[in-house]
């Protein structure tokens, strides 16, 4: 692997206009707070570790702010947390093995930020205290060799976007299973699984690691050799943030056809859609595991002063869209769907082929939609500078078509625009064991759900609460329809309102349980065990993070 040098002359240059608005418009960071911190010991043990100076920002460099947000992905966070003591950007591999020499010496804390996605922003603030913020951005090189061994180092630094340009740049037929947003970092997204539009053909990003680079709590960077069969089965799905710092992962790619099918089909209410869902919840999940067709629920239209386009009221309803990506030609696809899915009544003029990379910017939503493909590995977007709350669930049981009414009426109370997506599971999910890796929600689940906030742009506690609110009385009200003991979630769906470490690292594995056992289940005392294992003293923790666990 390559390390990447940053020059401090491109430092200045990494800042994109749009992150001005970021900056503008934020709360300013208030220095005072950290009087009482010793940044000078941290910043001089870099220093002895032959750090450069210009990779890391204290809340008085004019630069601090700049970084702070160039990877913030959700402002709710800000509201009520810490901010970093000190913001470093390793530019190789042994800087981070300085970062976390520095940190364990000196007894100050560590967050890891690689794309800044996580929903309660525990890579980028704490509720628990000061800390120093390792933000991977620059550790973000990708070497594809798809001619000799069908695999890829990615650093985690890279995002997701990034290293899907990098595989089509080296063949139109290769790829790599994961999530569909350009801008989320590789560490994070596959260290917690890792799903996507082809998970139910090739499983989770996770399933599809053979290595992992990581500095581990004593400065030492280990492979899957080294490391051990234990970490490395704890890092595929359970998480890389409490057993140290992943630098990079070799990953396995996927042969895709030359050409792929897409569709998506929007229904409301008064159009049948309460029907449709109803029979896509028998199928979705035991189709050909090549057909891949979640749907995505939203609020549209308005009881008074929103029009259509022949200027009449456009009623308040609920629209689901069926969105899909078939590995395979459309005449293959219109088959399968007129004998699984007659009901929607599928056409060709519904359906797109394209090649797999296209479909990456057609999933991305419509900021990407019509772009190119160079607009994959753009890290910065200013539609982040905004607020949300995110939840998660899985169904075990199909609902019964009463329950869906009853869901959908729910969905429609004044005062919110909600989001709902269900990804069906089954396919490869459904072959892989619980404890192959440490990501446990595989058969006997036929649905992830994925609840969703509208955004708010209004940093104000008042107005976040009210948001917030109403999301957990939906969360609770969705009790009847999903799974128990545990009641499961996804770890990439981070949520604090599950349990959350409020003792710092006194919390034991016993308290972790009421988080740690709806993320992981069954899991989760071998990752504790794990964790006693290779970080005893607990250096890397956050609210969620997993205690050490030891067999005596």
């Amino acid at each position: 692997m390559k390390n990447l040098l940053i020059p401090s002359s491109s430092i200045e240059l990494l800042i994109l206009p749009s992150l001005l608005l970021l900056v503008l418009s934020s709360h300013a960071i208030n220095a005072d707070q950290y009087k009482k911190l010793d940044e000078n010991s941290y910043r001089q043990c870099l220093c002895n570790h032959s750090v450069p100076s210009h990779l890391y920002f204290t809340p008085q460099s004019p630069s601090y702010n700049y970084f702070f947000f160039s990877s913030v992905r959700n402002r709710r966070p800000l509201l009520n947390s810490f901010k970093p003591l000190v913001i470093f950007l390793p530019a190789v591999e042994n800087h981070v093995q300085a970062a976390v020499l520095c940190s364990r010496s000196l007894s100050i804390p560590i967050r890891t930020r690689s794309g800044g996605h996580d929903y309660e922003g525990l890579s980028y603030t704490s509720t628990s205290g000061q800390f120093v913020l390792i933000d991977l951005q620059f550790l973000s090189s990708i070497n594809v060799d798809y001619k000799n061994s069908r695999t890829a180092w990615v650093q985690v630094g890279a995002t997701l976007g990034q290293l899907y340009h990098a595989i089509a740049n080296q063949s139109s037929t290769a790829a790599f299973p994961a999530g569909l947003c350009p801008t989320v970092g590789v560490g994070g997204h596959v260290s917690g699984g890792g799903f996507g539009m082809m998970s139910r053909y090739f499983g989770l990003a996770s399933d599809n690691v053979e290595d992992i680079r990581i500095v581990v709590a004593s400065g030492e960077i280990v492979d899957r050799q080294s490391m051990g069969e234990d970490l490395f089965w704890a890092l595929r799905g359970g998480g890389g943030a409490s057993f140290g710092i992943i630098l990079a992962y070799k990953v396995r790619l996927v042969e895709v056809p030359n050409k792929v099918t897409v569709f998506t089909v929007s229904k409301t209410l008064e159009e049948g859609a309460t029907k449709l869902v109803d029979e896509w919840q028998r199928i979705a999940h035991k189709v050909d595991k090549r057909l891949f067709i979640r749907t995505l629920f939203k609020v549209v239209g308005n009881d008074s002063d929103e029009h259509d386009d022949q200027n009449k009221t456009t009623n308040r309803t609920v629209q689901i869209s069926f969105n899909s990506l078939f590995l395979g030609e459309m005449k293959e696809l219109l088959l399968i769907m007129e004998d699984c899915f007659p009901e929607l009544q599928l056409k060709a003029e519904d359906c797109i082929e394209m090649r797999w990379i296209d479909s990456v910017l057609y999933f991305a939503g419509k900021g990407y939609q019509g772009k190119p493909l160079s607009s994959l590995v753009e890290r910065y977007s200013p539609v982040y500078n905004s607020s949300f709350k995110h939840k998660s669930d899985f169904f075990t049981k199909a609902i019964p078509s009463e329950g869906w009414n009853r869901i959908l009426r729910r969905f429609l109370e004044k005062g919110e625009q909600p989001m709902m997506i269900i990804d069906p599971w089954g396919g490869r999910m459904d072959e892989i064991s619980e404890t192959e890796t440490a990501f446990p929600h595989r058969k006997g689940n036929l649905y992830n759900v994925h609840y969703l906030t509208q955004r708010w742009v209004e940093d104000d506690v008042a107005v976040s609460m009210k948001h917030v609110d109403w999301l957990r009385r939906f969360y609770k009200f969705m009790t009847p329809y999903v799974s128990k003991n545990p009641r499961a979630a996804y770890l990439n769906y981070r949520d604090l309102d599950i349990g959350m470490d409020v003792m710092g690292n006194k919390t034991s594995y016993w308290e972790a349980r009421r988080w740690g056992e709806r993320y992981y289940k069954g899991n989760f005392k071998r990752l504790a065990y794990v964790k006693g294992e290779v970080d005893p003293n607990n250096m890397f923790r956050n609210e969620q993070s997993i205690p050490p666990l030891f067999s005596s």
